[in-house]
């Protein structure tokens, strides 16, 4: 199964997002767990979130990968921030189980001058104090571009973060192809050297879900500005080889091109067309 989709609306609830997905011939989607750039979050319904289920059943849906709001910044220098980052993610993961067994993707955070290895130190306590044995979601670290004083611009510091969390059987990571592009890694010419070296470092079976998105950067600029697929620095003809390749045909992509719905309709048709 070829698993892509876009971010979707959550206003209106899961059976709405549902339904907008197969409008946009997706079989999978994301979307945010509440504001993306505030605190509120809709209160769930239980009703609608079994319409939902039903849906995604009848239509094969893959994994959905909510995203947490960009306010959360788990290794701010604030200690104010970091509470907020720690009551929304433990909120947001008590509001996944309505939908057990999705993935819950974040941003690690950006250490605003503190040094790398606080905010990873930083990261890793919140994570620390939030998971739990009994949960079914995967949270997905994601790869950052490394602007300003990001978090997770290499591997390397991905990985520090999975090594240093207690329970990291439930991490995984989703890797966003602008974001490592920006960040230096040649995912155009090397595709396959650069999965060797995530192999490496992290290990392949961590990588859980692409955010598909094309740069309107030249690599290692790290200044993560999406572009639409084909219309940026990355290129038709190497999206065309990571929707296909091996490692990576299987998970679910995300678009998060700058789009309306026309748009993502026309980029996802095009792309189920380039498949294998």
């Amino acid at each position: 199964m070829f698993y892509i989709g876009s971010h979707i609306s959550s206003a209106k609830g899961y059976e709405a997002m549902g339904k907008q997905a197969l409008k946009l011939g997706a079989g999978t989607f994301a979307f945010f767990t509440r504001n993306p750039r505030g605190g509120s979050a809709k209160a769930i319904d239980p009703a609608d979130v079994e319409r939902f289920q039903g849906i995604a059943r009848e239509n094969e849906f893959g994994k959905i990968v909510a995203h947490a709001p960009y306010t959360l910044n788990a290794c701010s220098d604030k200690a104010d921030t970091r509470r907020f980052a720690g009551e929304t993610f433990r909120d947001d993961l008590k509001r996944m189980e309505y939908t057990p067994g999705n993935y819950y993707n974040f941003h690690p955070g950006s250490h605003v001058g503190q040094g790398a290895e606080e905010g990873i130190r930083l990261i890793s306590e919140m994570l620390n104090a939030s998971l739990s044995r009994d949960m079914t979601t995967t949270v997905l670290l994601e790869t950052m571009a490394g602007k300003g004083s990001e978090v997770g611009r290499s591997f390397e510091e991905l990985k520090e973060i999975l090594d240093r969390t207690e329970l990291s059987e439930k991490l995984g990571v989703c890797l966003d192809t602008c974001h490592v592009w920006d960040a230096g890694y040649d995912i155009v010419g090397d595709l396959d050297g650069i999965l060797t070296e995530f192999d490496k470092v992290i290990g392949l079976n961590r990588l859980k879900a692409i955010h598909l998105n094309d740069s309107l950067n030249d690599r290692g600029s790290h200044k993560d500005r999406h572009a639409r697929i084909g219309e940026g620095h990355i290129g038709w003809e190497a999206f065309t080889r990571i929707i296909n390749h091996p490692a990576l045909r299987d998970l679910p992509f995300i678009l998060e091109t700058p789009n309306d719905d026309a748009g993502w309709t026309d980029e996802i048709a095009r792309l189920r067309a380039a498949r294998i």
